[in-house]
């Protein structure tokens, strides 16, 4: 017969530990970033053939602007 531990095993749990708010990710809305990229794309002249582009460049301001 095996010998049951009458010792409880430590659980180490996530929420638990102290974060860094940098750890925590932010989540930006579609929305925001498709507002500033059709601003870029307004701010161009309307012209087209760069909508990516204009879709990372808001992605990239909106980041930036969260980890302030």
């Amino acid at each position: 017969m095996a010998k049951s531990s009458s010792k409880p095993e430590a659980v180490a749990v996530a929420a638990d530990r102290p974060t860094k708010k940098s750890q925590q990710p932010t989540t930006l809305a579609d929305g925001d970033v498709a507002r500033r990229a059709y601003d870029l794309f307004q701010a161009r002249g309307g012209e087209h053939g760069h909508d990516i582009e204009d879709w990372l460049q808001a992605e990239r301001e909106l980041n930036m602007d969260a980890e302030c």
